[in-house]
């Protein structure tokens, strides 16, 4: 009747998932503000962006590895084969590739005679250098009783049989000892992806239903607007 203002029972937007949206906002906003401050930092500390692109390179592997499987072990053979080349041109490539032997315990890309392409490692008679023959230090299996790095330990080992090699350094490649890893990580690196999937579907579905409910909000106010008589 007119006079009298038609009762509505107002649509609100729900609290519950406008604050847990808002903080599962912050989250990746501190979660982005951390991944540019380790960038910002690593900027600095050169060998450091390395290690970063390794983390990244882990991560993504774990998903590619069974499609990629192939290219993946021929583009590692190749990329490590390139800088065992080199190995003395550069001291963060130097520290690259000591990190990846030291932390998949293995020397060269296939096998410890992969330092031939190296021109201070390789067996070739020309070679003058002290290391000819040899493997750097980080191919080397380490002693834990040895309190100081012996970064001799690798000189003139190709020289020995294979099997007194073993005893002394890392006779696998890098490419086999990374597939094992791989295999061995590929549930945890599985789940890190499904758990980041997850989140981010949670949070495309939290934000529609806020949506929704202030479309809702609007629409209910636009309606009272026309139904209420104008009292002047």
């Amino acid at each position: 009747m007119p006079g009298k203002h038609q009762q509505f029972q107002d649509p609100e937007v729900g609290c519950c998932g406008k604050y847990f949206l808002f903080g599962f906002n912050i989250v990746f906003w501190v979660l982005g503000a951390l991944f540019l401050a380790i960038g910002l930092w690593a900027w600095g500390e050169k060998f450091s962006v390395f290690l970063g692109l390794i983390f990244f390179l882990e991560l993504a592997a774990g998903i590619l590895a069974f499609v990629f499987k192939d290219w993946i072990r021929d583009q590692l053979n190749l990329f490590i084969n390139n800088n065992v080349k080199a190995y003395r041109d550069d001291i963060d490539l130097q520290n690259l590739i000591d990190f990846a032997q030291e932390y998949w315990s293995c020397c060269g890309a296939r096998g410890p005679n992969d330092w031939n392409l190296n021109i201070y490692f390789n067996c070739t008679d020309l070679n003058p250098s002290r290391e000819r023959c040899g493997v750097p230090f980080s191919c080397c299996v380490r002693d834990p009783a040895e309190d100081v790095l012996n970064t001799q330990c690798g000189y003139d080992i190709r020289l020995k049989l294979e099997l007194e090699q073993q005893g002394s350094i890392y006779t696998k490649g890098c490419v086999g000892q990374f597939e094992k890893w791989l295999q061995d990580n590929l549930i945890v690196v599985a789940g890190v992806l499904v758990a980041i999937a997850l989140l981010q579907i949670c949070g495309i579905c939290l934000a529609q239903n806020l949506v929704s409910d202030i479309e809702a909000v609007k629409a209910n106010w636009s309606l009272l607007s026309q139904t209420t008589p104008y009292s002047p």
